[in-house]
């Protein structure tokens, strides 16, 4: 597992090939296909999350993108769109945007496509 500290800002591409927790303020998207992505309590997520699956204590803005489940949890603030087979949205949970269970494997198509386009403006 890899862990993003408290005290960094990150703005830029964030990817991990293990299970990430993301305890700092990233904008940026974020890719972990296949493992975990934790935002807790104390970060801020500012871009497209792409995960398996997805747990947000703290606060997302933007897509979150998981192949199996999104979860929110109580005190948490998302905006944006969940795209997920499954959803799990707790009491005391702050959500604003749209659920398209439907649309995963279009987003996956996307986000892959725009990541290919940011590796090759990088060089």
């Amino acid at each position: 597992m890899s862990i993003i500290g408290a005290s960094l800002v990150i703005v830029g591409e964030v990817r991990s090939t293990e299970d990430l927790t993301l305890d700092g303020r990233i904008d940026g998207p974020v890719t972990c296909e296949g493992g975990l992505v934790t935002v807790p309590v104390s970060a801020t997520v500012v871009g497209t999350v792409i995960a398996r699956d997805i747990t947000v204590f703290g606060r997302a803005d933007g897509q979150l993108i998981a192949t199996e489940v999104v979860d929110v949890r109580p005190g948490s603030v998302v905006s944006g769109a969940v795209i997920a087979p499954s959803l799990i949205l707790h009491d005391g949970a702050q959500f604003s945007g749209r659920v398209e269970p439907n649309q995963l494997d279009a987003a996956l198509s996307v986000a892959r496509f725009q990541r290919k386009q940011r590796d090759a403006q990088a060089g």
